[in-house]
């Protein structure tokens, strides 16, 4: 590692992550995104607003989730042992509702009426309804066509939960759009609404925040792990989209030189311009909805189109911290495939009889790749950032004859 971590801030007080991050933004954003980043920092200091933050956590999500030995899935392979640390098991299924209720607080607070988001997998959209619901919130979701036939179970519960799904006809008609069309629908009205980001993405404060709120994820982690096994695991592995699993799980860890961080990024069909969403593998640095960090783009700056079989890691950007992660070599960046990460879900659920979403099983196709080249004595814990519900009519539909179904 090139630089000391800990002698890093993460962000400073205007939002970077060393020479990423930052805030691009239209003049009329500027106070409004100023309002609340003072906002967010007032509430960190505020002992009602955890109570009330973690309570919903314990009450509500039913957290912490568990940590769980995968027996079956470790003999089978050999070599390291893999473990999975259960975000699946949250009241919605995945990782993704633990910024959302931190979100919607601070809506609320703020005195907006309304909060606004977009949706790959549908995950997010999902939490953020639920979230809306909870604290007494208007709420639309933009989601690209593609994904939502693709993820319809989600568009289906987000319309129960009363959510607005705005569909985006647009561009790839994927998550990117999505991000477009509601940035565009957040600077109609930022006074009244409040635009929640689903990733550790866009302009300051929004890296920072849904990392914060996400970290509750590896600070879990790190004391579990060392009470079951009174050590710290070996590797943590997450995939990688924008990035906010990921970064839940290795913040508690940054400083613990001796555990390896892995995020794993989509090489689609192949990685091909187009045919894969591997913006660190694959990526320069330019700037992309607000903020600066490795982006898959063109000559001119543009971003180029991407692919993953996994709505919620088809993004042509990546979180900002990630990028300086990469740069000063504390995690590491792989890939793996539309076809590694099927196999990959197969795996798991006909061995430990648990559906991971498709963008969990990529973390999960390179962790099985990985305790191969390991000793027994090492440990690999996963990030299960969500479960296979949304996916399985996708699944069957373009996958199942090969698995039998």
């Amino acid at each position: 590692m090139t630089k000391d971590i800990a002698s890093i801030e993460m962000p400073d007080e205007k939002g970077w992550f060393g020479e990423y991050g930052g805030s691009f933004i239209p003049p009329q954003l500027e106070e409004i995104l100023s309002d609340i980043n003072k906002a967010y920092l007032e509430i960190t200091k505020d002992p009602a607003f955890h109570e009330e933050l973690n309570m919903l956590y314990r009450d509500f999500v039913g957290r912490p989730s568990p940590i769980f030995y995968l027996k079956n899935l470790t003999e089978k392979i050999g070599g390291a042992g893999i473990y999975l640390k259960r975000e699946d098991l949250n009241h919605t299924g995945a990782h993704k509702i633990n910024h959302c209720l931190g979100e919607a607080l601070l809506c609320k607070k703020m005195g907006k009426k309304k909060i606004i988001a977009e949706t790959g997998a549908g995950q997010h959209g999902v939490a953020l309804a639920t979230a809306a619901v909870l604290v007494g919130l208007e709420c639309d979701i933009y989601m690209g066509v593609i994904d939502i036939a693709k993820e319809y179970p989600n568009v289906i519960r987000m319309k129960i939960l009363g959510a607005n799904v705005i569909p985006v006809e647009r561009g790839t008609q994927t998550l990117k759009d999505a991000v477009d069309a509601a940035f565009e629908a957040y600077l109609a009205d930022p006074v009244n609404q409040l635009y929640a980001i689903g990733s550790v993405v866009g302009p300051h404060p929004f890296p920072m925040m849904v990392r914060d709120f996400q970290a509750v994820v590896g600070n879990e982690a790190k004391v579990q792990f060392q009470e079951k096994y009174n050590k710290l695991p070996d590797n943590l592995v997450a995939c990688v989209g924008g990035g906010s699993n990921a970064m839940g799980l290795f913040s508690a860890f940054l400083e613990d030189e001796q555990v390896a961080l892995w995020g794993v990024e989509p090489s689609g069909r192949g990685m091909d311009d187009g045919d894969h969403a591997a913006t660190l593998t694959k990526g320069t640095v330019g700037v992309l909805h607000g903020f600066k960090s490795y982006v898959l783009q063109d000559a001119e700056g543009e971003p180029l189109p991407v692919y993953s079989v996994a709505s919620g890691l088809d993004y042509p950007g990546v979180g900002p911290q990630h990028s300086l992660l990469k740069d000063i070599g504390r995690a590491k960046y792989e890939t793996a495939s539309d076809v590694e990460a099927i196999d990959a879900l197969f795996e798991l659920s006909r061995t430990e009889g648990i559906i991971p979403a498709i963008e969990s099983a990529h973390a999960m196709a390179f962790a099985m790749k990985l305790a191969k080249d390991l000793d027994k004595d090492q440990t690999i814990l996963v990030n299960l950032s969500g479960r296979g519900d949304k996916d399985i009519d996708f699944v069957v539909e373009n996958y199942g004859a090969k698995y039998g179904l």
